[in-house]
């Protein structure tokens, strides 16, 4: 049986793999399970680390842990078995967002190079060149959050001004509102026991020309006291979307977003998240056209480019996010 195999330091290298995933604000909000007669992981919210005021729905919590689900799901492979996945698999239990259970033996092509891209992946929010993305690799991007059940879609020059101007306008509003502001300042501080936050450097600069809107997660500055630098004259915007907004497609939404920026990594490009607008249903609903009669739910935007890789957030180890009750990491 292959949980024979699955000694301590594997299970610690899957859960690494897992928390190594992107989360709003650096919240980290899962908790990891092992089940071993089935040999299964268990991934559950942690409510506590949820954004009241940002996120009341939990729809980014939802996508963030999707992110980790996808993670693990490539380092299982990349361990040899198949990860059978299953979203909210428990009505009974709201927070156990998802089960990856350990099948058979993997198919060869499910994740082709992926592995190696989650240990580098993490967000660069500084400025990138105007080297525009290969079509070759946007095509590649596109196929990835589509094998995963979500679209990407590239708007031409006319329609990212539109975009950028709806995130300006949520982070003018997340900047004067008072309980976003404290939310979002409470997670950046220096790295810390807690391994969770954003430190400083890796807020990065403002746009000087001020056409990118970078989250100032401080909310509080004067803007006079921000770093600035000149960003990108032709930014690279994408708009990841689902066809249905339940939680189930928050969680997909997720797997998408991550197997796109992981794809995105291997192809050596870098990568910021501009989730401002999501936050705020009026200015969400204007991310996304109507396509036929049916509407679309923009899930996040992703700036894409050409530059420096700049500093990793902090990730919390294994042991402080499995229950070790089952099987003890090694000492």
């Amino acid at each position: 049986m292959w949980s024979e195999t699955l000694d301590g330091r594997a299970l610690e290298t899957l859960i690494s793999a897992a928390v190594a995933a992107p989360s709003i604000h650096n919240t980290q909000p899962w908790r990891f399970r092992l089940d071993p007669d089935t040999v299964t992981l268990e991934i559950r919210a942690v409510a506590d680390r949820g954004l009241r005021h940002i996120d009341p729905t939990g729809r980014a919590l939802h996508l963030s842990v999707g992110c980790a689900v996808l993670n693990l799901r490539v380092a299982v492979a990349h361990f040899g078995r198949e990860p059978v996945t299953r979203l909210l698999p428990r009505p009974d239990e709201p927070d156990l967002l998802a089960t990856v259970r350990f099948g058979g033996p993997v198919r060869s092509t499910l994740f082709p190079g992926l592995y190696e891209a989650l240990w580098h992946r993490h967000s660069s929010r500084f400025p990138f060149s105007d080297v525009p993305v290969p079509t070759a690799v946007a095509a590649e991007l596109t196929e990835a959050a589509h094998s995963e059940g979500a679209l990407l879609a590239r708007p031409a020059p006319g329609a990212t001004e539109r975009l950028l101007r709806l995130t300006r306008e949520a982070e003018h509003r997340n900047t004067a509102d008072a309980y976003r502001a404290v939310e979002s300042r409470r997670w950046v501080h220096e790295p810390n026991g807690a391994a969770l936050g954003m430190p400083p450097a890796a807020v990065g600069p403002q746009d000087f020309h001020e056409r990118i809107p970078l989250r100032d997660f401080g909310a509080h500055r004067h803007p006079s006291a921000l770093t600035s630098r000149p960003f990108e004259n032709r930014p690279s915007i994408a708009v990841l979307f689902t066809a249905h907004d339940r939680r189930a497609d928050w969680l997909r939404a997720g797997q998408a977003l991550e197997r796109v920026l992981l794809v995105a990594t291997a192809r050596g490009l870098r990568a910021s998240l501009l989730h401002q607008a999501l936050e705020w249903p009026d200015l969400r609903g204007q991310l996304v056209p109507p396509t036929g009669d049916r509407r679309a739910h923009a899930q996040m935007l992703l700036r894409l480019g050409y530059g420096p890789e700049g500093p990793a957030s902090p990730r919390r180890s294994a042991g402080q996010v499995l229950d070790e009750s089952v099987l003890p990491l090694p000492g």
